[in-house]
């Protein structure tokens, strides 16, 4: 009988051990994976069957709490327009190709868009019946990539007419866009429905500042469910694009009213600061003809080749490194005190914000991975799936 109680608990205690062992392998499966390339290029990818608790972190558990994923999924088009994200990646990089500045104005628009009661497309909306637009909105009056956004969708109903949404469009163009201007390409679900308002009173003034504080930009950041790391994560777009010098002519100048520059810019800094904005002491008015003070262009290639010659910008990569310094320089140029705009420089004054600009600044993988995190969660806030909202044909009207 000891005998037989003995082999019945041994059978027992390897049935257990099996279960356990084969749960743990179904897990790890269903993980992620982050493979680096030699060239530092990050590629996040999953399988399309991952379920929505991907990161089995605390970043999970907020992503969870601020963004309702509804009914997201991996390849959500591929029945009713398998070629969906094909086309999208096809259009993003011919436009690339014509005109690199589409990187920026298309993460710009994501971000103004997402960050305004959810990636549900509002920001393309036009003004009707006396609604005010989001396009209107003082902190959105630089924003471009309403056009481009207009073209990859008309290649989209042309392929699949009705079927994928602007919200998607939006996000998914960003991507490819992040990936061209050379940083890292991460996995989206997709299956967001567009909404049929637009948000103006609220972008008005809850859109984060060019010349917010620390403790401001925490606290704007924290309202959508951003902690510190995925806040100085996140502005790490500020790699790219350019920036008008109205936003900064007070640091140069006037800095909180002194009559005094910015105290925290590097010498030599503020004097190339002064020289790209030409001594320029005023902040020109934007035409209401175009968000940048130039003509509305005839077409799309006018838009995308023309420069203003009335309002004087900063190239935020102004060393001219290109593709390659993607976030990494934008840390270490902060902790050189030259940071270009008095938000991202604000990334020093603080005790846990600082330890992330010089963790980013030093080891380029780990932004690259914790960009794509935030930049995934980013694009998951506040979704509308169906049945609410609608896909729209023309992204700037409701349908």
């Amino acid at each position: 009988m000891d005998f037989m109680r003995k082999l019945s608990f041994f059978v027992f205690v390897l049935c257990v051990l099996i279960s356990l062992k084969k749960e743990n392998a179904e897990t790890k499966k269903n993980l992620p994976t982050i493979t680096w390339s030699p060239s530092s290029s990050a590629s996040i990818s999953a399988a399309p069957s991952i379920s929505r608790q991907m990161f089995l972190s605390s970043k999970t558990k907020k992503l969870q709490e601020v963004g309702d994923y509804g009914s997201l999924e991996y390849d959500f088009y591929r029945e009713s327009c398998p070629d969906a994200e094909k086309i999208i990646r096809s259009r993003v990089r011919r436009l690339y190709d014509v005109r690199s500045n589409i990187a920026p104005a298309l993460l710009r628009l994501v971000f103004h868009d997402c960050f305004i009661e959810g990636c549900d497309a509002s920001v393309l909306l036009d003004a009707i019946d006396g609604i005010d637009s989001e396009k209107d909105a003082p902190p959105n009056e630089t924003l471009k990539g309403f056009d481009l956004i207009d073209i990859i969708k008309s290649d989209l109903e042309e392929a699949c007419p009705g079927v994928v949404s602007c919200a998607d469009v939006l996000v998914l163009a960003a991507r490819e866009s992040v990936a061209l201007a050379g940083g890292p390409f991460y996995p989206l679900q997709t299956g967001r429905r567009d909404s049929t308002q637009t948000f103006g009173e609220t972008a008005a003034f809850e859109l984060p500042s060019p010349q917010d504080d620390l403790p401001k930009t925490i606290a704007s950041f924290g309202s959508r469910g951003f902690d510190e790391r995925e806040t100085v994560s996140l502005l790490g777009a500020h790699s790219i694009g350019t920036i008008n010098c109205k936003f900064i002519v007070s640091r140069l100048y006037n800095f909180d009213e002194t009559d005094e520059p910015d105290p925290t810019l590097d010498t030599e800094f503020l004097n190339l600061l002064r020289s790209r904005c030409n001594d320029n002491h005023t902040s020109p008015s934007l035409s209401p003809s175009s968000a940048d003070g130039s003509p509305p262009p005839s077409s799309v290639e006018d838009s995308l080749s023309s420069s203003s010659t009335q309002e004087p910008k900063v190239e935020m990569d102004y060393e001219g490194r290109g593709s390659g310094g993607f976030g990494t320089l934008y840390y270490r140029r902060l902790l050189q005190a030259r940071g270009i705009l008095y938000v991202d420089q604000q990334l020093t004054a603080g005790e846990e914000t600082e330890t992330w600009v010089r963790a980013y600044a030093s080891d380029v993988s780990l932004f690259r991975r914790d960009f794509a995190l935030a930049m995934m969660k980013l694009s998951n806030l506040g979704v509308l799936t169906a049945p609410t909202g609608q896909v729209r044909i023309t992204c700037s009207k409701v349908s």
